[in-house]
């Protein structure tokens, strides 16, 4: 493996994290079609050894991707505030109140993506994002042990604790399902104008309180945090320094997802306290999510350097990484035509099998479409909306950035 110290200028884009982006991106939507979008079925019609093979794709898929390219895509959109932050003060700019605006312009994107699919992470982020704003002043050890504070998720073991001294006291962390219910039942029975008119508040209060009690308002803003330090450190510049990191992060994160793992498998189980077991079941499970996910990043990363500058795959994922907003907003709407009742309803009709069929159709048809866009363009349709309406004043307009 090549050790030469290599460094980035200020606007170019480091293709590894492009690529890395990609591949959360992929990762997802294997993951949404697998929920076919939150509207779970299975079919009747198939054979008993498709049945039993979907089984295990489901269960290979979901150990391998679930919670962890969710991470993955947090970890990178921290990344990419310090890049903008970066490339603005070097102009002489204080970015923080145009990520204000960014974050709004944000919201606004999630109410778009909102309406077809009621599983959107985009409104959490916008509100998560603006931890980055003070944040930006903050030294490394300071950004370190906030982002380690909410990974431990201190509200879940608040209730643990409460519910320890309180035995009589009963929350099962599940304000979402009532929502829930509501979404699924116009999902399968509705047409197009009644799935978005339900997605505007039961959709909307579905994905978010349930995003709230799965422990991602806490472990959202930690990643972000840690993406901005990851850019701080130069963790995705090729360096000897870089290099050794995430050779050390891999090792002790394969200890600790282990640990993690176990704690899960072996603790879970002995808990009848459904107060306890709720909230323990998010505070392990993130974790474990967590220390997964920097593995996979870790291995992604040493596997870029390894080849020099990426492999053959990696590299072809990196226009799908480039356009990501564009493509997660797409993804969604197409994956719900496929699957809903206001579409091709098939979310009873395939398993697990060909859900991942469905999906990888899906992730060739936008890379196709990145490919033949940027081939042209700077930057996707939704990227170059939301870059065009961030810089909409009379400060000149950077070149294209993470």
């Amino acid at each position: 493996m090549a050790t030469t110290t290599s460094s980035t200028p200020p606007t170019t884009r480091l293709a590894s994290v492009d690529a890395l982006r990609g591949f959360a991106l992929l990762a997802i939507v294997l993951l949404h079609n697998l929920e076919h979008y939150n509207l779970f079925g299975n079919p009747t019609w198939q054979p008993e050894w498709l049945t039993t093979f979907d089984g295990f794709v489901h269960q290979t898929i979901f150990f391998l991707l679930a919670g962890k390219a969710y991470a993955t895509f947090s970890l990178l959109f921290g990344f990419s505030f310090y890049i903008q932050m970066r490339n603005a003060r070097e102009r002489g700019y204080d970015f923080r109140r145009r990520f204000a605006w960014r974050m709004l312009l944000l919201f606004g994107f999630s109410q778009l993506h909102a309406l077809f699919y009621n599983g959107d992470i985009l409104l959490l982020y916008a509100v998560c994002g603006l931890i980055l704003i003070p944040a930006s002043s903050w030294s490394n050890r300071t950004v370190a042990i906030v982002a380690a504070i909410l990974m431990f998720q201190p509200y879940a073991w608040g209730k643990i604790i409460y519910a320890l001294a309180n035995p009589e006291y009963f929350d099962n962390n599940s304000l979402f399902i009532t929502y829930a219910r509501s979404a699924e039942e116009v999902g399968r029975n509705g047409n197009l104008l009644q799935t978005l008119a339900n997605n505007i508040w039961n959709g909307q209060l579905y994905s978010n309180f349930w995003q709230v009690e799965a422990g991602r308002l806490f472990q959202t803003p930690s990643l972000f945090l840690l993406g901005m330090l990851a850019g701080r450190m130069k963790l995705f510049v090729r360096s000897l320094a870089s290099i050794r990191f995430w050779r050390n992060t891999l090792i002790v994160g394969g200890i600790m997802t282990v640990i993690s793992y176990l704690c899960v498998t072996i603790i879970t189980p002995l808990i009848s306290n459904v107060t306890i077991l709720s909230y323990y079941s998010i505070a392990a499970g993130m974790l474990y999510n967590f220390w997964f996910m920097v593995v996979l990043v870790s291995i992604f990363m040493l596997v870029w350097w390894r080849f020099g500058d990426g492999s053959r795959f990696q590299r072809s994922i990196i226009p799908y990484g480039r356009m990501s907003l564009t493509n997660y907003i797409c993804q969604s709407i197409i994956g719900v035509m496929i699957y809903y009742n206001c579409g091709c309803a098939l979310y009873d009709h395939v398993g697990a099998t060909l859900s991942v069929a469905i999906g990888f159709g899906i992730f060739l048809l936008q890379l196709y479409f990145s490919r033949i866009w940027l081939s042209t363009h700077k930057q996707g349709p939704l990227e170059s909306i939301w870059k065009r309406l961030t810089w909409i004043s009379s400060f000149p307009q950077p070149n294209p950035t993470l």
